[in-house]
């Protein structure tokens, strides 16, 4: 069974989520989140090493 669990949001960040979620056909902001992470996560997994993750990271803002 697949655990779950909570990550809090900014309401606006939320609610531009759930436009995007709709207008691409998503069942739910929910389903759209996973689907983005999961997409982005397997970018980041084919990487070499954790360098070129930092790099990655770096380079789309996530960490300066």
């Amino acid at each position: 069974m697949a655990r779950s669990k909570t990550v809090k949001l900014d309401i606006a960040l939320f609610n531009r989520i759930k436009k995007c979620a709709d207008v691409a056909g998503y069942s739910s902001a929910e389903e759209f989140i996973v689907h983005v992470l999961e997409k982005e996560m397997e970018k980041l997994e084919d990487a070499d090493s954790d360098e070129e993750i930092a790099r990655r990271l770096q380079g789309l803002g996530y960490i300066d």
